[in-house]
């Protein structure tokens, strides 16, 4: 059993565990806002241009466009965000597994990770890594979406891939969040509409190529706010249990010391009593 100097010791290094978990917590907190107020803004701008390009796509001119037309598919790329560190529960399972269930084993799979959690994971499934990015800090995922956005924009038009996927996970609230697969590239269309009265400078096709990668940027931005705000809240909701675990367990280990000190005390009082009790009969043995 162990003695009340080694439960002494776990209670001090719990709590040592606990300032930092309360500490991690107070910074995931603060993140969860910031990116939050980031995810608002985004979504709106989004949801704008998903329309426009949605619409665009009803047009007989776009049907032909490469970023419109379906191709046979011969080879489809993967763009998988998860994060960079643990610690947040579920969270990089959840969108590994659900990218991983998606891929279809007939087809060549080429994937872009975003996150070092997610270069793990296919890496050790033994997939076909084309590109990984890790450590973006929150200043640079604007541009660095838009910089992934171009690349994408030249690794599709060179033929590389015949259809692309994002694979993220979608922010409801500090307590829900769902990992999705949805087809980015080749966008999808409507039912044909006439072009009516609407011109498009200096013609629909020019239209299109200026205005889909810019589309494709916010739609990167966008599943990167995303994921990045259930990370947050993963991991804040994680740092909260685990709080709540290392309170329990300071607790437990404190009772636990508290009646091995009131044996030790008890054993001393009754060694105490036993020895007066020794000394008084060996005193009346003298007399």
């Amino acid at each position: 059993m162990s003695s009340m100097r080694d439960i002494k010791q776990r209670i001090e290094n719990v709590r040592s565990v606990e300032q930092i978990i309360k500490a991690m917590d107070m910074v995931a907190s603060t993140k969860l806002v910031k990116i939050r107020a980031q995810l608002e803004g985004v979504r709106p701008i989004y949801r704008e241009l998903k329309r426009v390009a949605e619409e665009v796509g009803g047009l007989e001119g776009a049907k032909e466009h490469p970023f419109y037309k379906e191709r046979e598919v011969k080879n489809s790329l993967y763009i998988v965000f998860t994060s960079d560190r643990g610690l947040a529960g579920s969270y990089n399972a959840n969108i590994t597994a659900k990218a991983l269930e998606h891929m279809n084993q007939e087809k060549k799979e080429k994937i872009i990770t975003v996150g070092s959690k997610g270069y793990e994971f296919f890496k050790r499934k033994g997939k076909n890594i084309v590109q990984s990015v890790v450590d973006v800090i929150d200043s640079q995922v604007y541009y660095g979406s838009e910089s992934l956005a171009k690349w994408l924009v030249d690794y599709y038009m060179k033929g590389e891939a015949d259809e692309v996927f994002i694979a993220y996970t979608h922010f409801m609230s500090v307590l829900n969040y769902v990992p999705v697969v949805v087809k980015l590239l080749p966008l999808p269309t409507k039912d044909t509409v006439s072009d009516d009265e609407r011109k498009y400078e200096p013609d629909l096709e020019s239209y299109i190529d200026h205005m889909i990668p810019l589309y494709l940027h916010m739609k990167l931005f966008r599943a990167f706010s995303e994921s990045h705000t259930s990370e947050q809240a993963a991991r804040m909701v994680n740092m909260d249990a685990a709080g709540k675990n290392a309170s329990e367990i300071i607790e437990d280990l404190t009772h636990l010391y508290n009646r091995k000190r009131q044996t030790a005390i008890t054993q001393e009082l009754n060694e105490i009593v036993g020895s007066v009790n020794i000394l008084n009969k060996g005193g009346l043995d003298d007399s």
